[in-house]
């Protein structure tokens, strides 16, 4: 079975940068809602540490929560509407590594399963 573990990564698409500085929190939802980690995007728009290693990695449902709109206003650029971005994700065991990136601008934003 492949190990499984969590990675993200942010890409600020308006501006055609990595999304340096954002917030990012992970909360497992079940079987009650709870925080497991609150940290920041990098120079390169990753966390410095996996959400999730393969030591820590349980199935479930998860939450990745982007703070999207405080990260533009710091920028000095209009946050457009976007206030928490909210993924929703179901991890499952044996899948290997989960990579979520996150493609946003002021005004939209896209995620695919990464590599």
């Amino acid at each position: 079975m492949k190990p499984s573990a969590l990675t993200t990564h942010v890409l600020d698409t308006a501006a055609g940068i990595p999304a340096e500085g954002m917030a990012v929190e992970l909360w497992r939802m079940d079987p009650e809602p709870r925080r497991l980690a609150r940290t920041a995007t990098n120079a390169d728009g990753r966390t410095d540490a996996p959400l999730l290693t393969p030591g820590t990695f349980a199935p479930g449902r998860y939450e990745l929560r982007f703070e999207a709109g405080p990260y533009f206003a710091a920028r000095g650029d209009d946050p457009g509407y976007l206030g928490t971005v909210v993924l929703s994700v179901g991890l499952r065991e044996g899948q290997g590594h989960y990579h979520v990136p996150l493609l946003l601008s002021p005004w939209s934003y896209s995620t695919y399963r990464g590599s």
